[in-house]
This record gives structure tokens, C-alpha cells and sequence, in this order.
């Protein structure tokens, strides 16, 4: 079997297994390279290889083994008591460890190819990121603005359209955010050109008069003056700055006054503005209103939640519905409008936004379903909860292996995947 060949062992993975070093004078090989054709001696516990653990049948072997598992025993438990993981468990810590960095160098390498191309697969980026990403290297933001659409698809593109982007937020946020004398000023001199355009064309009367209300004074305390209203929105405008500032005072990319950081400030106001909005176009209807008790308002996407869990598990949809009488809407409301935000920690919302954003049929379709996997994956608690007990444990959802959360979510009934915010 492969007789001769080389297992050429990863940098990284080489220095973190004990014995597969190059020792000057010992191998004569490579250091991290094995002999498939070679079987390797098993060292045992006590010292000795497995070929000869047979040979030692002797009542000494097994009372030196006895007080060896004995020993190992103890110091499990001295690690314990000192709050340490015992040693078993700490290598197989350190193994899992070891599997997820070299997956998460794969991936990330992966995803780097992908968005180097000239023209990006979307398709195949979506389905790569709904494995979740891998942290560090600043790829979130890059891959997030071309799920979202912010960045095309074509490279060359990237920067005409940055540039674009950013110079029309600057000019909506200087038109929103203008004095109401500039305001005022613009439409006089649209005004005027009215009136001057309707001089030449026949129509006679006197000019009209303009005064200034007590509304438009920059002195009127009155909520309804437009100058009040101004002055919210500058002080609105000035604690997002401020909030901006304070994220991570740490990182050079927020903090400090250089050029460089006030300039990459603005950068991620505007492209942040442009992302949020994208991200809610298919569920704005949330959040007017009125729309409440139409087909694309909130209610009617609670009640999809529960077709959905429905269709998955009768039998908990019945106990909420009916026994226990814990609607969706005094839970799963926070839940859909704030996309989980507020029901799990930020490195688990990074992964589950992963596979809210790379879903091919849109950020709410995913949503439903971790929803409802949410339920099913409480369903032993919740089935012994009366309302109080459901309530809470739903408004205080528990810790739980995101991972999983996930591919219960994935693996729902396919029926329910017509189940969208939009008819």
C-alpha cells in the first residue's frame, strides 16, 4: 500500500505532532516526512511497544499497569480540581483544534481564489460561505458586499462602482442634513425659476409673498419647527460618529485622527449604509405599520414560521398553539426583525449571518428555518413547559452548538422552502 511514498505532513500540523521532528543523525529523512511502506512502533503507557505487550503476562506488568492507570487517574483529577481539563480530553481538545485550523486554511484559501478571479461564481462563493467563514484575513467584508450586491461580480468593476457608491451617500447625507436656510434658499431659487419660466410663457398676476412662521424660526422650542427637527438630526448624525468611534478604539482602522483613519471612517459609514440597506429590502414591509395584517407585513410572516414548524413537527406546534398558548409573536418577533442579533453571542451571529446571506433564496427564507430549528432543537424542554416556562426559555434562548443549529435548519422538510417574506 503506497510502498516508499512520503506523507508530507503541514507546516503547521508537522510542529504540533511530538516525534515526527528532524533529529540530527537519527532519521536521515526529511524531518516531516513518513515511510507509508514502514509500520510505526505503537508506543503503550508503559513503555513498552505492541508487539510486546503480549509477551508481558507477568503479575509485575499488570500491578506496574494498575498503579500506572492509577497515577493517570489522580492527575486527571489534580487537573480537574484546579479547574484544567483532564488530559484525555485536553488531546482530543488539541486534536479537533488541529482539524478545524487546517480546515479553516483551506477555506479560507478557497474563498481567496474565488474573489481573485476577474469575474467571481457567485453561485459557488454562496455555497462556500454557507459552510461558514473561516476568521481573520478580512474576509467577511469583502465576501458580505458581493453576496449582497454591493460589489459586482466583475473585478474591474470594484472600484468605479466603491467610488460611485460612496459619492452618492455623501451627497444624500449633505442634502438630508441641510440648514433649513440652505433649504429654504434652494427652493426660492427654484421658485424663481418657476416664475421666470412662466413670465415667458403668458401668465400674468402679482408675484407672491413669502413670509417666515414662527415655525421656521431657529429660536421656535415647537416639535413641529424645522429647524427642531434640524437640530435632532445633527445630534443624531453626531452619536452615530461618535458610536463609530468607540467600536473598536484599538484598531487603527477606527481610532486615531490620521488621514487614514478618517478617511477609511467615512468609507465604512457609507458602504455599511449601502449593505444595511440591501440587506432589508425584502423585509422593510416589517416595520411599517400599517402593512401589519397584510401578506408582506410581520404577521404574516410569524404565521409562516408556524406553517413551517408545523409541517416539521406537529406535535410541538400543537403544544405552543394550543397547550401552552406561546405565539410566535411574543418571541419569534424580536427574533426575525433583529436577524438573532440579540439571542446569541457575535461570534455565533458572524456564523449564522454566513448562512443567512450566502442562502440563494434570500436572507429570509434562511431565517425561517433557523427559526424553526430553534424550536425543534428545544423541543424536549418546551414540551414539559407550561407558558411561563416557554416564554422565558424562548425570550432566553439557551446555549446551544451553532453547528448543529444549523443543519437542522438546512435539512427541514424541501415542502417548506416555498415558504418566503414575499408572495
Amino acid at each position: 500500500m503506497l510502498k516508499g511514498k512520503k506523507l508530507k505532513l503541514p507546516d503547521r500540523l508537522g510542529s504540533l505532532v511530538a516525534g515526527f521532528e528532524d533529529k540530527d543523525g537519527d532519521s536521515g529523512g526529511s524531518g516531516s516526512a513518513l515511510d507509508l511502506g514502514e509500520e510505526l512502533e505503537i508506543i503503550q503507557p508503559n513503555g513498552f511497544g505492541s508487539d510486546r505487550e503480549s509477551e508481558t503476562d507477568d503479575e509485575g506488568g499488570e500491578v506496574q499497569e494498575e498503579a500506572l492507570v492509577k497515577r493517570n487517574l489522580e492527575v486527571d483529577e489534580e487537573l480537574e480540581h484546579h479547574g484544567r481539563q483532564p488530559r484525555h480530553q485536553k488531546d482530543r481538545s488539541d486534536h479537533i483544534s488541529v482539524i478545524k485550523t487546517i480546515e479553516d486554511d483551506e477555506k479560507r484559501s478557497d474563498v481567496d481564489y474565488e474573489i481573485s478571479q476577474k469575474v467571481i461564481n457567485v453561485g459557488k462563493l454562496q455555497r462556500i460561505v454557507s459552510t461558514g467563514l473561516p476568521g481573520g484575513g478580512n474576509l467577511r467584508p469583502t465576501v458580505r458586499k458581493l453576496l449582497l450586491g454591493y460589489l459586482p461580480p466583475s473585478r474591474d468593476l470594484w472600484e468605479k462602482e466603491l467610488i460611485e457608491n460612496r459619492q452618492k451617500y455623501a451627497m444624500l447625507k449633505e442634502e438630508l442634513l441641510l440648514t433649513p436656510s440652505e433649504l429654504a434658499r434652494i427652493k426660492e431659487e427654484a421658485l424663481h425659476s418657476d416664475e421666470h419660466n412662466n413670465a415667458y410663457s403668458g401668465t400674468n398676476g402679482p408675484l407672491i409673498r413669502h413670509k417666515i412662521s414662527h415655525e421656521d424660526h431657529p429660536l421656535s422650542l415647537g416639535k413641529a419647527s424645522v429647524w427642531h427637527q434640524y437640530f435632532e438630526h445633527i445630534e443624531i448624525a453626531e452619536q452615530i460618529d461618535r458610536d463609530l468611534q468607540r467600536t473598536h478604539p484599538a484598531m487603527k482602522f477606527f481610532s486615531g485622527e490620521s488621514s487614514f483613519s478618517r478617511r477609511h471612517r467615512s468609507n465604512a459609514e457609507a458602504d455599511s449604509f449601502a449593505c444595511f440597506v440591501r440587506l432589508l429590502s425584502d423585509s422593510v414591509d416589517h416595520f411599517c405599520e400599517q402593512l401589519d395584517n397584510s401578506s408582506v407585513g410581520i404577521l404574516s410572516t410569524l404565521s409562516r414560521l408556524a406553517e413551517l414548524l408545523k409541517a416539521n413537527d406537529e406535535e410541538l406546534w400543537r403544544h405552543l398553539e394550543f397547550t401552552s398558548k406561546v405565539k410566535p409573536q411574543y418571541y419569534a418577533f424580536r427574533w426575525i426583525t433583529l436577524l438573532l442579533t440579540q439571542e446569541f453571542n457575535l461570534q455565533s451571529i458572524l456564523r449564522i449571518w454566513d448562512s443567512l446571506l450566502s442562502n440563494p433564496f434570500g436572507v429570509q427564507e434562511m431565517l425561517l428555518r433557523v427559526c424553526c430549528a430553534m424550536l425543534l432543537c428545544a423541543k424536549s424542554r418546551l414540551l414539559s413547559g407550561d407558558f411561563a416556562a416557554n416564554l422565558r426559555l424562548l425570550q432566553h434562548y439557551p446555549d446551544i452548538d451553532i453547528e448543529h443549529l444549523l443543519k437542522v435548519a438546512q435539512d427541514l422538510s424541501p415542502d417548506t422552502s416555498s415558504y418566503s417574506l414575499t408572495s
